[in-house]
């Protein structure tokens, strides 16, 4: 066979389209999961998916700190550093330290924060988060995370996507890449931020190289949620309507011929766009919300309100079937004037953060939703002072040995403190729990085992938990 006879054989795919006996027709179907029938009707590669096991939790709401809240100002009280005031920490403990921008010889930083215990659990709690430990009983404090990355920007993509490498899907779109959505009218997996913006940006919730279909969709929390979502004043839903069918029957004759699984997702989020322009603005109006409602959350009163609008909305998208709601807030990245900048975060957050732990619960949604809230890492126990001519400028560095996060709902034991730092907040010294531990943990709530929910790209099956992890049974109910 010559080079001239090789290219006029058709592809694998022209092959199966154009042979005999309905192959063709019989490949195709099984490459958009069965569900783009011969009559044409269009695949949903959103459609609700049974997991390989019973879930606890059937929807997910994150709620990222990003920039790494200070664990031992919030959720990890180390009175024993009054000690150490001051001083260095001994070089046996810091002589291997990286760091991002203070050196390990840096001076001891005790925290002023007042801690105490709350509800029947006990946990102690910062006087910076009394709302959110009114909740303790519901809540899984994790005192014992760490990480592989000192770093913002890496920090994230570890938590988000398993790994420090920019292009892998995120915890979210693997989220809906296994379950799907509920929601026919609104994204399966949706953003809503506040702050000042994160460091790692739409890498936070991008769906890498899974089908863009699983990709985190932005809302804004004022006028359009969604830029561009209205069309302008000359063009009718009518006429929308029949130049969308008609680009869809174009792209479906397209995708017949290709079998491109991005083609779907393109015909998949035209359509969501058009149904979204019905159902998205109502998600913005609170009007059947009562006043003890958005009074709880603080909708209208500063400086709450930014994010417990996003709160409010999370929990109603969830009453919608959106799958993953993800909440950032920017930033906890506190290097300097850790005392005021501390308390502006938690003066925002605090309040909607337990409102909406208190409405999931009193709904019945709370059990088969699962809360997450924490950061890419935490706070060093040792000073940063970047301008010392102002004693309020003291701050903390990175800090990936030892932080706090929190769980709540869906299949989370609530109620405990699970892991410990040592008597100065530096190192783990019982159940080390790792990012890829913790997505592991969240994927069984979800009912996958995080080594079988896998994609397969450039030759080898790739997982969100790459290769480690292991599901935390204490997280557990």
């Amino acid at each position: 066979m010559n080079f001239q006879e090789f290219q006029q054989i058709h592809s694998r795919r022209l092959f199966l389209r154009d042979c005999a006996g309905g192959i063709g027709a019989i490949a195709l179907a099984n490459l958009l999961n069965g569900s783009a029938l011969a009559a044409g009707k269009r695949t949903d590669p959103l459609a609700p998916k049974a997991p390989p096991f019973a879930p606890k939790a059937k929807n997910v709401i994150f709620m990222f700190m990003e920039g790494a809240p200070s664990q031992v100002d919030l959720f990890d009280p180390k009175p024993e550093l009054k000690k150490w005031q001051g001083q260095p920490l001994p070089p046996s403990m810091t002589s291997q330290l990286k760091l991002a921008f203070i050196k390990p010889t840096a001076a001891v930083l005790a925290s002023p924060r007042e801690f105490k215990p709350y509800g029947q659990c006990g946990a102690e709690y910062s006087d910076f988060i009394t709302h959110t430990a009114s909740c303790a009983d519901d809540i899984c404090l994790i005192r014992s995370m760490y990480t592989d990355a000192f770093n913002h920007h890496p920090g994230q993509l570890l938590l988000m996507s398993g790994s420090t490498q920019i292009g892998r899907p995120t915890l979210g779109a693997w989220t809906l890449y296994g379950l799907g959505s509920e929601s026919e009218n609104l994204p399966g997996f949706v953003v809503l931020s506040s702050g000042v913006g994160t460091s790692g940006g739409e890498s936070n919730f991008s769906s890498g190289f899974l089908p863009s279909t699983y990709q985190g969709v932005q809302f804004r929390s004022a006028a359009d949620p969604i830029v561009y979502l209205s069309n302008p004043s000359s063009v009718t839903r009518e006429t929308q309507r029949a130049g969308l069918d008609a680009l869809r029957d174009l792209n479906q004759a397209h995708l017949a011929s290709t079998g491109d699984v991005e083609i779907a997702s393109r015909i998949a989020s035209y359509e969501l766009a058009f149904r979204m322009q019905m159902a998205a603005p109502e998600l913005l109006d609170f009007s059947t919300e009562s006043a003890s409602t958005l009074d709880m959350y603080g909708v209208n009163k500063e400086p709450t309100r930014p994010f417990a609008t996003n709160c409010l909305l999370a929990r109603r998208m969830v009453e919608h079937g959106v799958r993953f709601v993800m909440l950032m807030h920017a930033s906890w990245d506190q290097h300097t004037n850790l005392n005021r900048d501390l308390k502006k975060n938690c003066d925002i957050t605090d309040q909607p953060t337990a409102a909406l732990l208190k409405d999931l619960k009193q709904r019945g949604l709370l059990d088969s939703t699962l809360v997450i809230w924490g950061g890419e890492f935490g706070r060093t126990p040792m000073v940063e002072i970047r301008n010392t001519a102002d004693p309020e400028n003291a701050g903390r560095d990175h800090h990936p040995l030892a932080y706090s996060m929190w769980m709540a709902g869906g299949g989370i034991k609530g109620g405990q403190v699970v892991g410990k730092t040592d008597d100065l907040g530096f190192n783990i010294v019982e159940d080390k729990i790792h990012v890829h531990d913790l997505q592991a943990t969240i994927l069984q709530c979800l009912g996958f085992d995080h080594t079988r929910l896998t994609y397969h790209y450039m030759g080898r099956d790739f997982r969100l938990t790459d290769v480690s992890g292991n599901v935390v049974k204490k997280l557990l109910a």
